[in-house]
């Protein structure tokens, strides 16, 4: 995987990846930030986990989102110090057993995001099913 972040002007950045995807951030809050980012990578690839793991056990997933609350360091570098994670599930028959195991595989094993935060972030997750 390879990807590159060229400036644009002010601190406006434009990251684009091997794909052929692309992505605007700046440091002003005129487009997402790179934290922000970090944070919103943090929820989507363990939602896709959530989802994944919930629709191969053969559930029908009707939605799912997770609401997402991060706190930083007071001091520089910023660092994220805790995460918590709160996914909101809809599908016919979901039962706790089945949602709580797809976080926490996804927490434990399978998001590689979560992952590489480990040991630097509290990270906590709940969940609704809704």
């Amino acid at each position: 995987m390879k990807a590159k972040v060229s400036w644009q002007h002010g601190l406006s950045f434009k990251g684009e990846t091997d794909s052929g995807k692309n992505i605007i951030m700046d440091g002003t809050g005129e487009a997402i930030s790179p934290m922000e980012s970090v944070l919103l990578a943090v929820g989507s690839c363990s939602s896709i986990d959530v989802v994944d793991i919930l629709k191969k056990s053969r559930l029908d997933v009707q939605s799912c989102y997770c609401e997402l609350a991060a706190e930083r360091a007071e001091n520089a570098p910023r660092v994220f110090t805790k995460i918590h994670a709160h996914y909101v599930v809809a599908g016919d028959k979901l039962t706790d057993k089945n949602v709580a195991r797809a976080v926490q595989l996804s927490a434990e094993k399978y998001c590689s995001v979560m992952l590489m935060l480990t040991g630097n972030v509290e990270i906590t997750t709940s969940y609704a099913i809704v």
